[in-house]
């Protein structure tokens, strides 16, 4: 059974068209879990890695785009 692209999750998908590294992925998933534990609502993790300047918004458009397609 294959995962179908609208299953697969933003941060995977970036890691796939080499847009971040897995490292930079779970560097910002890791700031996702600490807002998450101090009771702040997390940021999508686009953007905190936009934030890092990991991965540029035409890039985050292009993955957004990707997740749209089935």
């Amino acid at each position: 059974m294959t995962i179908e692209v609208r299953d697969k999750r933003f941060g995977v998908i970036a890691v796939e068209k080499g847009f971040v590294t897995k490292e930079q992925l779970f560097e910002a998933l890791q700031i996702q879990v600490e807002e998450d534990l101090s009771g702040t609502p997390h940021t999508l993790i686009g953007l905190i890695l936009i934030r890092l300047g990991h991965l540029t918004p035409e890039q985050a458009e292009e993955v957004l785009l990707t997740m749209r397609k089935k």
